[in-house]
């Protein structure tokens, strides 16, 4: 265990997000989502597990040290529930807390339909598989700047 670090943190995660830069992005993913495949085409080429963890607290672990990109439209996206897009699902409502508690929250969730979230995954920095057994609990979120010290 480290101070300050949220002790849900690995050490997997927390290399993925010290490398990751400004405009990088990195999905959560439930257990369904094709992780394994997908994280191949990715620069970190393989999952991050973080399976003791639904996506909300996976989220909510990695928001506490990764800021988001405040020079984005939004930075985070959910998956649409295929068949009804305007349809919330609770985990997603979920995640939606998280953002809203985030450091200069609240943030929108903007939302892609099912190909385009894959589309948009395989160029993310990594894929990081939660535990969450709920469907449509995915999130892709883009890494924001720290300012410098004043």
């Amino acid at each position: 265990m480290l101070r300050t670090i949220d002790p849900r943190l690995n050490a997997d995660i927390l290399h993925a997000l010290a490398c990751m830069g400004h405009g990088d992005e990195l999905v959560i993913c439930d257990l369904n989502f094709p992780s394994d495949s997908v994280a191949r085409l990715t620069p970190c080429g393989r999952p991050i597990r973080m399976e003791n963890l639904g996506c909300a607290e996976a989220a909510e672990a990695i928001l506490t040290l990764m800021p988001l990109d405040t020079f984005v439209e939004n930075a985070a996206y959910c998956m649409q529930v295929v068949g009804a897009p305007d349809e919330i699902p609770p985990v997603v409502r979920e995640i939606q807390a998280v953002l809203d508690a985030a450091p200069e929250g609240p943030w929108p969730l903007g939302a892609l339909e099912r190909f385009a979230f894959y589309e948009r995954a395989k160029k993310t920095y990594c894929v990081v598989v939660s535990g969450e057994r709920r469907f449509y609990g995915n999130v892709i979120l883009t890494k924001g700047v720290i300012p410098p010290d004043a």
